[in-house]
């Protein structure tokens, strides 16, 4: 179990057929705009699914899916590794947990919801001896215009340590490191990032120096990464907050 709740809303895990169904068809809503169908893939059957739900209708809000690997050295069998040249994180001794297809309701507007979420990958972080979290943080759309400011703001303050930086895999990329010199205005900048990397980043995160643009989910991803002894004590008091 993942004791991750408030009075409104509960974390668990995914337990059958027809939880993963729901997962599935929340994210076609969310990433997709599909009101009928699923979003699924291979990696489905191979991670843990999150599921947050409204308490009082048994509602299914948020979702994410969580894939354990023991250290680096087992990067390659990542969702992000199709997308971005990981070989710098091949020596990362610890053990490493990739969570992907984040997605929260697109009628939901809650902040408890991102809250609960993060509770309950803080829960399994801490029951698991993670080191490293990472994964894919994704900007609707593909136009890299759009977000300019936040693109600008992840060079200045949030590129990857250096040995630990991705390289360029996929065919689309928006480099926004080496095309974007000048400082990013800061409210602009943090109205145009999504919530779930604002969070990452608020941990101590680091991105990419590029950006994917990927047509088929329709939008434009940083890989992402947060070393776990990195996170600052306060944060961490707030994520385990929410923690039953």
């Amino acid at each position: 179990m993942i004791p991750s709740r408030t009075p409104r809303y509960n974390a668990r895990l995914a337990e059958t057929e027809a939880d993963l169904a729901a997962a599935q068809r929340l994210r076609a809503r969310a990433f997709l705009g599909q009101a009928e169908g699923r979003d699924a893939d291979a990696f489905d059957a191979l991670c843990a699914h999150v599921l947050v739900e409204d308490r009082r209708d048994g509602r299914l809000v948020c979702c994410f899916r969580m894939l354990p690997l023991a250290a680096g050295r087992e990067i390659g069998r990542s969702y992000s590794a199709q997308y971005y040249e990981l070989s710098g994180l091949e020596a990362f001794e610890g053990p490493m947990v990739e969570m992907g297809r984040f997605c929260i309701d697109p009628q939901a507007r809650d902040p408890d919801i991102l809250r609960v979420a993060w509770g309950a990958m803080t829960d399994y972080v801490d029951r698991n001896g993670v080191e490293l979290l990472f994964g894919c943080s994704s900007f609707k759309g593909t136009d890299a215009e759009l977000y300019l400011d936040a693109f600008a703001m992840l060079r200045a303050r949030h590129l990857a340590p250096r040995r630990w930086l991705p390289r360029v895999k996929a065919p689309r990329v928006f480099r926004f490191a080496r095309l974007l010199r000048r400082p990013p205005d800061a409210q602009r900048a943090l109205r145009a990032m999504p919530p779930l990397l604002r969070t990452y980043l608020a941990m101590g995160g680091w991105v990419s120096d590029h950006a994917v643009v990927d047509p088929q989910m329709n939008t434009l991803h940083v890989f992402t990464g947060v070393e776990i002894a990195a996170i600052p004590p306060a944060r961490k008091r707030l994520l385990r907050a929410a923690l039953g």
